[in-house]
């Protein structure tokens, strides 16, 4: 960008409060599935290699440390990313909920939609909504774009063994359904470029480098690793060996003893559940394995996002297109004895969270402001100079693009299930989950071990933090009833067209 154009866009920013630009600028919109703060600019594990987030992070990709989730599972997270409502307000609470079928949810403008109404040209490809199945084909919120690709390709597992990790139940059997899901390896080629991923951002390439927009564009590109089964080309595995691996910080977990007023323990089978991968890691000796097959993963969607970020910056678009990267909910990898996401702990809620406006970011820049995803609906509206949607949730973080140091510490709600509420307020967790209470100081206290509900000297911090927590929570919206046999025939057409 020449110095006269980032001049004056500096000063159109700063002249609006650091909201908006004169002129509507593009949006890359980066949606990255289960990907946690193991990542440079997030420094959640600094063995993990990502020169690419590294790169994005020195060139303008400004850091938002402590940004977090509105959910922790992959469905609600989205729905309420794209419509810019809290799942207590829409009642989309688990991945079996699709928001078209949401009465709450379903009239409502996403992001996409709302963007196309003021003007825009919107287009995608990948993961961007959680997908659900119809009675005509899958749903993966295509009717939000002007324009949905759907990308062939993938590689598959070197083993056909499956689990291809030839990994046992708790019991010593043979893992069988939902299990299988927890598995890793290499894959049949080594060959990145064959990766489902690597040609979405491919696509994203071609679009910068080959087409010229008579609008300015919205586009999202949506990746799918590091969600499970962990599958990458062999390279990746060679960049981790097992005797460099260390494991996180791993205590006995208090947290099954926390009971709510009835005496009840809180923590049942949804922390069991989960637990079990954990279990059979431990048990079998392979939780580094594990680990190194969740680095691996993440250094693979590095390499894909340097390609999309590279077609990008070598493209007529670099200047005046405003990219946002994004984690859909974070991953417990060990803490707390866990494998998996949902629950409401920090290593599930804080989500990667990166922003470039061109000629406005500073560059390695870290802001601790506390942001949520939920914000990104009217932030990116108020950095686009349209329109605010009335009906949104959340509260535009535009102004940190120019002024990253200024005081922003309203509390912050992430939601699992119904009527379960994390408040964060950059200090403090508060957790209500089944009516039991905890509370967590982070200064003195960042992986959430010691429970300060019931001491007497944090009771003021907790009362103000528990008043925030939603008084009405949307009864759940309708699960989708499709019939499972007809759902994997669906799947299997959509995957040979």
């Amino acid at each position: 960008m020449s110095f006269i154009k980032t001049l004056i866009l500096s000063f159109c920013l700063i002249g609006s409060f650091g909201l908006s630009a004169k002129e509507n600028m593009n949006v890359l919109f980066i949606a990255i599935d289960d990907l946690n703060d193991w990542i440079g600019p997030m420094g959640g594990n600094p063995a993990v290699k990502t020169p690419n987030f590294d790169k994005f992070f020195a060139n303008g990709g400004m850091s938002m440390y402590k940004a977090h989730s509105p959910s922790t599972v992959c469905g609600p997270a989205r729905s309420a990313i794209m419509t810019g409502k809290h799942c207590y307000n829409t009642g989309v609470y688990g991945n079996d909920t699709n928001l078209k079928n949401a009465p709450k949810a379903k009239d409502l403008l996403t992001i996409p939609e709302w963007f196309s109404k003021h003007g825009y040209h919107s287009l995608s490809a990948g993961k961007i909504f959680h997908k659900h199945p119809t009675e005509k084909e899958i749903d993966h919120g295509q009717w939000a774009f002007d324009e949905h690709h759907v990308i062939k390709g993938g590689l598959g597992a070197k083993s056909k063994a499956k689990p291809a990790n030839g990994l046992l139940d708790i019991n010593g059997k043979q893992m069988k359904g939902k299990g299988l899901e927890f598995d890793w390896g290499p894959t049949v080629k080594n060959d990145t470029t064959q990766m489902k991923d690597y040609k979405i951002a491919d696509w994203a390439v071609n679009q910068f480098q080959k087409r010229s927009f008579d609008k300015p564009f919205f586009m999202a590109v949506g990746f799918s690793k590091p969600h499970l089964p962990w599958f990458v080309p062999q390279k990746y595995f060679d960049m981790y060996p097992l005797d460099k691996i260390e494991l996180p910080e791993i205590k006995e977990n208090p947290h099954e003893k926390i009971v709510n007023e009835k005496g009840e323990f809180i923590y049942g089978k949804a922390f069991r559940e989960d637990s079990k991968r954990w279990g059979r890691a431990e048990k079998y000796g392979v939780t580094k394995n594990a680990l190194q097959a969740y680095m691996a993963n993440v250094t693979f969607v590095d390499d894909c996002l340097g390609h999309l970020l590279d077609g990008l910056n070598n493209s007529p678009y670099a200047d005046n297109t405003i990219v946002v990267l994004w984690g859909d909910h974070g991953w417990h990898l060990g803490e707390k004895k866990r494998f998996g996401k949902c629950l409401l702990w920090q290593e599930s809620t804080r989500v990667p969270l990166m922003l470039k406006v061109p000629g406005v970011t500073p560059n390695n820049k870290r802001c601790d402001g506390v942001v949520n995803l939920i914000d990104l609906y009217p932030t990116l509206s108020e950095l686009c100079n349209i329109p605010v949607n009335p009906k949104n949730d959340g509260r535009s973080f535009a102004k940190l693009a120019n002024q990253p140091d200024m005081k922003w510490n309203k509390p912050t709600l992430t939601s699992w299930l119904e009527g379960n509420h994390r408040i964060y307020d950059g200090r403090y967790s508060y957790i209500n989950w089944r009516g039991g209470d905890e509370l967590y100081d982070h200064k003195n206290d960042p992986l959430e071990h010691n429970n300060l509900a019931n001491n007497p000297e944090y009771a003021k911090i907790m009362a103000k933090l528990k008043a925030l927590v939603p008084k009405h929570n949307e009864p759940e919206s309708p699960r989708n009833t499709f019939d499972k046999k007809k759902m994997k025939e669906l799947y299997k057409k959509q995957a040979n067209k």
